[in-house]
C-alpha cells in the first residue's frame, strides 16, 4: 500500500512539474504585439462605453425597430473599421443597457464614434465614456467571432 501512494504522490508531482513549465512557457509574438499595440505586458488602452437607457424611449414599436437596426448596423460598421473591440447588450432590463470597448487612446475620439450612433442621435441611449486598460488580445475578437456566427443579427 505504502508503494501505492508513494507512485501516486510520484506521479501528481512528475504532472504537476510538466504542467507548470509548459504554462510558464511564454511564446511572446512580437509581430502580433506590435499589431494589436500591445504594451510589454500584453496590455493596451481603450474606451470602454456604457450604454444607459435615454431619456427618448417613446418611439412606437416600428420605429423602435428601425432604430435598433440602424444602431445594429452601426455597430457592425465600427467593428468592420476597426474602432470597436466589443459590444453587446446586458441581459437586464434596468437603465445599464449594454457596453462598447473602443480601440480609440481618448474620451473624445470615443466620443466622436458614440456620436454616429443612431441611438444616440434620437437620444434613446446615453453613453458614459471611461478609459480602460486591457489585455492587447481583444483585437481578435472580431475576426474570432466572425468564425462562430452561424446566423447573422441583421437578418443577412
Amino acid at each position: 500500500m505504502k508503494i501505492i501512494i508513494n507512485i501516486f504522490f510520484l506521479i501528481v508531482i512528475l504532472y504537476s512539474n510538466s504542467f507548470s513549465q509548459t504554462n510558464s512557457e511564454v511564446i511572446y509574438d512580437s509581430l502580433k504585439a506590435k499589431k494589436y499595440g500591445a504594451d510589454d505586458y500584453g496590455m493596451k488602452k481603450y474606451v470602454m462605453a456604457f450604454l444607459k437607457r435615454g431619456p427618448n424611449r417613446s418611439l412606437d414599436s416600428a420605429n423602435a425597430a428601425e432604430l435598433q437596426m440602424a444602431h445594429l448596423q452601426n455597430i457592425f460598421r465600427l467593428a468592420d473599421e476597426g474602432k470597436l473591440v466589443l459590444a453587446g447588450p446586458f441581459f437586464s432590463d434596468g437603465d445599464l443597457r449594454g457596453i462598447y470597448v473602443f480601440d480609440v487612446n481618448t474620451i473624445e475620439d470615443a466620443k466622436k464614434l458614440t456620436e454616429t450612433d443612431p441611438a444616440i442621435q434620437q437620444g434613446s441611449l446615453v453613453m458614459e465614456l471611461i478609459l480602460w486598460y486591457g489585455s492587447a488580445a481583444l483585437m481578435e475578437v472580431n475576426e474570432i467571432s466572425k468564425s462562430l456566427t452561424k446566423k447573422s443579427i441583421l437578418g443577412n
